[in-house]
């Protein structure tokens, strides 16, 4: 891939946007994320991703305005683009929810400014660790476009979101830890192993129960209490199906280490 690096070891997936100078997004990034997300979840490889961006200043600038500006005109870049003759919007919205939809949970690593789509790309993420560099803003209204709202509300709610978005401000890291989006806020020098001491951590569970807990969660996420506890209901009866669940409890009551099969 171009613009998108993906390592795996230790069971944990390393997924790392490199578009320098700025790490913006164009129709072939966001293609690039939606192909290797889509293919973490087809795989057995890895139980936990890190999606993080390379640099120190900027996590993601956003979307590539140039680009953006060639979708939403309807014209044919180089490669096969007539998708984007009939929806503009597809490729991004497809990439979001390549990763909101990813059956591993994904740790956002955010490295320094989130602008935009790249709010978006965070928000669908599953847990946040920031660096002290690290910013957020939806400064669309300023560049005459909409979007990337109520990807902030997962992170903010929709008060504090409105105000972003009315005024495009830049909101520093320590303040979305306050309000509770983030897990932690660290040094630069420490983000990255923040990052891969929680992913280690969460890489030791079942990796059926890691996708099936995460599919469950998604589609309990918007649901009225009543709905989405008997939606986690059913998901019990499914996980308890494998034999990873019975090694789980017995592990568990034994206090040893579990052994997964992936049965």
């Amino acid at each position: 891939m171009k613009n998108i690096r993906l390592e795996i070891a230790d069971r944990i997936a390393t997924v790392t946007l490199a578009r320098p100078p700025v790490n913006a997004l164009d129709a072939e990034t966001f293609r690039e994320i939606t192909q290797v997300f889509k293919a973490l979840g087809q795989s057995r490889e890895a139980s936990v991703v890190v999606f993080t961006a390379e640099g120190e200043r900027l996590f993601c600038a956003g979307v590539d305005l140039k680009d953006s500006v060639r979708r939403h005109a309807r014209e044919l870049a180089g490669d096969d683009t007539t998708v984007d003759l009939l929806d503009p919007g597809v490729v991004p919205r497809d990439c979001f929810n390549a990763v909101l939809d990813c059956p591993l949970p994904v740790i956002a690593a955010v490295n320094g400014k989130a602008i935009g789509a790249g709010v978006a790309l965070v928000a669908s993420c599953d847990i946040i660790v920031a660096s002290t560099a690290a910013q957020f803003s939806l400064p669309e209204i300023k560049a005459g476009v909409l979007g990337g709202a109520r990807h902030l509300q997962r992170l903010v709610g929709p008060y504090k979101t409105r105000k972003m978005f009315f005024t495009g401000e830049f909101v520093d890291a320590q303040e979305f830890y306050r309000l509770g989006a983030i897990e932690a806020v660290v040094p630069p020098d420490q983000l990255m192993a923040t990052a891969y001491t929680l992913a280690r951590q969460i890489a030791q569970m079942s990796p059926i129960g890691l996708r099936l807990a995460k599919e469950s969660m998604n589609r309990a996420e918007d649901l009225p209490l009543k709905d989405g506890y008997r939606v986690e209901q059913d998901y019990t009866g499914r996980v308890t199906r494998y034999a990873d669940s019975a090694e789980a409890s017995d592990a568990y009551r034994n206090k040893r280490e579990p052994h997964w099969s992936w049965k």
